[in-house]
């Protein structure tokens, strides 16, 4: 009888054990990396209804390398995402329910961007941009409060400032029922503008040096805000700091800005261990695959150092027309911050920049070849670029003609 109670007792004990040890991974795995099984998808957190498909296609299905989800956040949301090819068969109807939206990444020329949208495009209905006042009102016509336009200038930072595409798609929706005071579904045209990875990086740099942080953003994720995020800075700012320490933070989210802010950061445990160097290779790869996905599936990009080429895009995507055109930003300030470099530092930003660098590449390809397709399919293109490289000179011809 007492062998039998030895043995229960043992029983017992060794699954309660168990249990423990069951309960202590669970916790570790909600808060750090922990790998999922190698037959978990990468697939996206939206459902993008979209029938077309981007040419460059191999981009948009995942090889088996990357199958793997690092300590991925299981959400869903539905919201109805128009692509590139579906945006110019269809167009773009401000009179629907179409809401352009814009995701500003920082330092990449989206300030003068959202300023063009507001205040530039031909429309029979303009944005009411009240002077004194930094937002503008992007109505669709006959209403008084549905805004077409989801930006810093039209609603402002309605899903936290600098929103990225992880916040935006898990956001914008509820934002834009909160704001008109009815829920809809809507179709979205997302947008962004990215630029030369060290340009960028170096004009961050100088901003932050001068005493900028942004430590107001949400870092919205999975479910959850982020606000014990470490900072590279002891105080309230980072004024006067040097290049090389902003480049020896590890945890400095101005590395590689423009691939995290593109890709959907549930697919690798949002910011859960960001500053470690657990599993680094594979979460990056996991990032770089989902902003080249992401940002294939965009409704349009453009690049900072490509204005001509991606207004024209613009115009012909979305059939909307600005009345000024891009200008295209003299690059002597970014290449005297370069040549005040040493090769080991221009090396050290290329590097902490890698992924940044791969997907700008990528970017290049995609402008041109939506630049072609457009081309192609313009049968007025020579009038239309005309008018895009210069303005003045289109509209003395269209006068005398």
């Amino acid at each position: 009888m007492k062998r039998w109670v030895k043995m229960i007792r043992f029983i017992g004990g060794l699954c309660l054990v168990t249990l423990l040890g069951i309960a202590y991974v669970s916790y570790l795995c909600h808060n750090s990396l922990c790998l999922a099984p190698e037959h978990s998808s990468l697939s996206p957190r939206y459902s993008v209804s979209s029938s077309s498909s981007s040419s460059r296609s191999e981009i948009l299905s995942s090889p088996a390398s990357l199958v793997k989800l690092i300590g991925g956040f299981p959400t869903k949301v539905n919201i109805e995402s128009v692509a590139f090819e579906e945006a110019y068969d269809m167009g773009f109807d401000i009179t629907s329910r179409d809401v352009i939206v814009f995701l500003h990444i920082q330092k990449t020329g989206g300030t003068t961007f959202g300023r063009h949208l507001v205040r530039d495009l031909n429309l029979e209905n303009p944005c009411n941009c009240p002077r004194k006042r930094k937002r503008c009102d992007c109505f669709r016509p006959n209403t008084v409060n549905e805004q077409w336009l989801f930006s810093r200038y039209s609603t402002g930072w309605k899903c936290g400032l600098h929103a990225d595409w992880t916040e935006l798609t898990d956001c914008v929706e509820g934002a834009l029922d909160e704001y008109e005071g009815t829920s809809r579904k809507r179709r979205y045209f997302f947008i962004t503008v990215l630029r030369d990875p060290i340009h960028r990086y170096l004009s961050e740099f100088r901003h932050v040096q001068r005493g900028a942080t942004w430590k107001s953003a949400r870092h919205w994720c999975g479910g959850q805000e982020f606000t014990s995020l470490p900072h590279c800075y002891k105080g309230s700012n980072w004024t006067g700091v040097e290049l090389d320490e902003f480049m020896n933070c590890s945890y400095n989210l101005a590395h590689n800005r423009q691939t995290r802010m593109l890709a959907d950061l549930t697919l690798a445990g949002c910011y859960t261990g960001y500053n470690t160097t657990a599993d680094q290779l594979e979460r990056d790869r996991i990032l770089l695959q989902s902003a080249k996905q992401n940002l294939a599936s965009m409704a349009y990009f453009g690049l900072t150092e490509e204005q001509a080429t991606s207004q024209y895009i613009f115009e012909r995507t979305f059939h909307l027309d600005f009345a000024n055109p891009f200008d295209q930003a003299n690059a002597t300030l970014s290449a005297q911050a370069i040549a005040e470099l040493t090769p080991a530092q221009i090396e050290r930003v290329r590097q902490l920049n890698s992924l940044d660098n791969e997907l700008l590449e990528f970017a290049r390809q995609l402008l041109h070849e939506r630049f072609k397709k457009l081309k192609r399919r313009d049968p007025h293109f020579r009038r239309n670029w005309l008018r895009v490289i210069h303005p003045h000179k289109s509209e003395r011809t269209t006068e005398t003609h």
